[in-house]
């Protein structure tokens, strides 16, 4: 084992010192290119960023500031002479440095906008130094992965696996999206260190069940890992934090922005509480993105707070808004329970939210709609009378969340309640507010009719919901008598399907309306308004008939002609299109998810290292673990029409697949970018780049997690791309 391990540390050497040297030009272009001035205006920052072997091409200057209503950043890149630009920065002080890989920050220069600023890059002293630096993934992907052969577990008496992991892939679903990563990040510094507050253990193992068990989270980190062989899964993540205490590193090391990644602006705002997160944001009408131009952005802050934040980007201001719940026994996120004392805030119940607001959506006419609860779960009457036409075909016992609609023009909140669990919701092209369950067990799917509701404010004769039934008799239309769920099938009757959707997307091209079911290996929904009927594919897993392979979807979004892409818990983002399925689309075929339309699914994986042991391209070998996307269908970005975007958890990113291609736009300050949604708005049509762009934010669980720790919050960021690297 000697040798491979001399080889392996030469491979590392080779592989950083290419990263030192890689991006630096040298010689007469080095003299050139640092003759080459930047033009900038009254508004701007400028410059070249040297090492010491000449410009450096790649890198990140960073401009941070106080001195407005909330902090601001902006983050550009350098372009191949070493060249940046610092567009548009509001009137203050800035402390201006470089980051880049190969590199540790640069020291701190106070500026302001209209000066030129010649910056020195600092290389690195060890692998180690740089390595601060790298994005969670290439920390997470040391962590050691069961061999395939375990699989399936045959329990105590046979292989030593839990009987409840029949597949490698179910074991890497759970290391990553649908696990602890759909909450934070793992691999960032907090979590590939044990925290001393928590005490001294005598194994790796020993701290990560103790961790487990810190602050309001503590259930569902404990279930998490009770997915797992749970013994194994806490040697294993224990074996991983031992070995970075010990002085490992990654085994590769990330690549500079190159081509239009080097093009990307990133803008940052501070918003919300320290002790509060977010779960996503919104800016506009996703149908119609000039909706709301140099408006508010608003977020949802899910189970730790009954206040939103809400951003003013012109005027650099922030605030929070209240939510409201209509019955004073609403149950509250504060007496979750606490099993262990958290590291930063001990047994403090930092979250205390009866809303448990998940998904903000504008409509067109600038007010902002909610998934929200607003009473306990039991359901009223009227959810389960016969007169009520939806629930006379299904009746619906509870709802764990409701809506609710918040006016800016008038500041009111009417809150409106709903038979159905809400999580997700998005409107299509005639104003029907569409609503995801959030997965699990959930039965219907369900809607609100924007028109009626404004015109009466009648939440019960509003909205309304279906079961998800097949056509497996292929008749066309939707028959009573149905086969229950888990019941035999008959090819004389239809056949009702449990398919809890996560996400939400209307298809503009036909009026029907799709969602991610979860599972493994999961699949995606569409539902049809206009027969009543629905269609399940899963994703393709160790199927014959295609190539392709993931599993576990989560979020989704769609194109305007409707093409279905998804992320996966496998490390992918993936497309369905309907039209290419060969086969019939109704009848008993129907009943076989796994092979109805595997020629309609594309797989593409997503840059990153893989896990130690598995191999690269191998699925769900990757250590990304995508939240959400979201479709740009109106070029908001840059990209181009219809282009997919991924939220790269793992790798504080965006990504975008562009032509089949990757275009990783990083926010490499603060690390610890979390995001689980996005969308994009033009403020102004005829302003070229500066006109529109992508909005994110920060979504981690836990803010103490970002750099620089306890005290941080979450934060706004917005994405512009720019025609090249030094355009003002």
């Amino acid at each position: 084992m000697r040798p491979r391990t001399t080889f392996c540390a030469a491979m590392l050497t080779a592989s950083f010192t290419a990263l030192l040297s890689a991006a630096p030009i040298s010689g007469a272009a080095a003299q050139g290119a640092i003759a080459t001035e930047v033009k900038i205006d009254a508004r701007d920052i400028g410059g070249v960023v040297t090492g010491a072997k000449g410009p450096e091409a790649g890198v990140w200057v960073i401009a941070e500031t106080r001195d407005l209503p909330t902090r601001y950043v902006k983050i550009v890149v350098t372009d191949d002479q070493g060249r940046y630009l610092l567009p548009d920065l509001p009137k203050g002080t800035y402390d201006v440095w470089v980051r880049g890989y190969g590199l540790v920050d640069s020291p701190k220069i106070k500026a302001q906008a209209g000066k030129q600023l010649d910056l020195k890059a600092v290389p690195a002293p060890s692998r180690a130094a740089a390595a601060e630096y790298y994005p969670a993934q290439y920390w997470y992907s040391m962590l050691k992965v069961p061999a395939a052969n375990l699989f399936p577990g045959t329990g105590t008496n046979g292989n030593g696996m839990s009987q409840q992991m029949p597949d490698q892939g179910l074991w890497l679903r759970y290391l990553k999206t649908d696990g602890c990563l759909s909450c934070h990040q793992l691999g960032d510094k907090a979590t590939r260190t044990v925290p001393a507050a928590l005490g001294h253990f005598n194994t790796g193992a020993e701290a990560w069940e103790r961790r487990l068990q810190s602050g309001q989270a503590s259930s569902r980190m404990m279930g998490a890992i009770g997915r797992f062989d749970t013994q194994r899964a806490l040697a294993l993540f224990g074996d991983w934090t031992d070995r970075v205490a010990k002085g490992e590193l990654p085994r590769t090391d990330p690549p500079r922005p190159s081509g239009i990644e080097r093009n990307v602006v990133v803008t940052e705002w501070d918003w919300n509480t320290p002790q509060a997160y977010m779960h996503d944001e919104i800016a506009t009408d996703r149908r119609n993105p000039t909706v709301n131009g140099h408006g508010i952005i608003y977020a949802a802050t899910d189970w730790s707070s009954d206040f939103i934040p809400w951003l003013d980007p012109v005027d650099n201001k922030t605030g929070l808004l209240k939510t409201e719940w209509r019955d004073p026994k609403t149950p509250t996120t504060k007496t979750d329970p606490i099993y262990g004392a958290s590291a930063y805030w001990g047994t403090e119940p930092i979250w205390d939210s009866h809303t448990v607001t998940h998904n903000p959506m504008y409509d067109s006419k600038g007010r902002l709609w909610l998934t929200a609860r607003i009473r306990p779960q039991n359901n009223p009457a009227f959810c389960k009378a016969a007169s009520n036409p939806y629930a006379k075909v299904f009746p619906l016992l509870r709802s764990d969340r409701q809506a609710e609609l918040y006016d800016p023009k008038t500041r009111k909140i009417d809150m409106i309640d709903l038979c159905f669990t809400t999580h997700h919701l998005q409107f299509d092209k005639d104003d029907i507010l569409w609503f995801s369950s959030g997965g699990g067990s959930s039965d219907v799917i369900g809607w609100l009719d924007m028109k009626k509701w404004d015109a009466a404010h009648d939440e019960q004769a509003s909205q309304g919901w279906a079961p998800f039934v097949l056509d497996i008799n292929g008749n066309g239309k939707r028959d009573d008598g149905w086969v229950e769920p888990k019941g035999k099938m008959n090819p004389q009757k239809d056949m009702r399907i449990i398919t809890g959707t996560y996400s939400i997307s209307p298809n503009p091209a036909d009026g029907s309306v799709w969602g991610t079911v979860l599972g493994f290996p999961g699949g995606i929904v569409r539902y049809d308004p206009k027969t009543q009927l629905s269609e399940y594919y899963e994703v393709p897993w160790k199927n014959a008939k295609t190539k392709e392979a993931g599993f576990s979807p989560r979020g989704a979004d769609i194109t305007s002609d409707g093409v279905v892409w998804s992320v996966l818990a496998s490390g992918d983002l993936a497309s369905f299109d309907r039209r290419l399925c060969k086969g019939p689309l109704k009848g008993p075929a129907l009943a076989d998810p796994q092979n109805l339309c595997p020629e309609g699914w594309k797989i593409y994986h997503m840059p990153g290292p893989a896990f130690e042991g598995l191999q690269q391209g191998q699925p769900g070998a990757v250590a990304e673990a995508p939240y959400y996307d979201w479709v740009d269908q109106y070029d908001t970005s840059g990209l181009g029409k219809n282009t997919p975007i991924a939220t790269g958890n793992e790798s504080d990113s965006l990504s975008a697949l562009v032509n089949g291609k990757w275009v990783v736009m990083r926010v490499p300050y603060p690390l610890g970018y979390f995001a689980k949604g996005m969308d994009g708005r033009i403020d102004d049509p005829n302003a070229g780049w500066k006109g529109k762009g992508l909005w994110s934010a920060f979504s981690n669980l836990a803010p103490t997690h970002i750099e620089g720790g306890k005290g941080q919050t979450s934060k706004v960021v917005h994405f512009q791309i720019r025609p090249n690297p030094i355009s003002g």
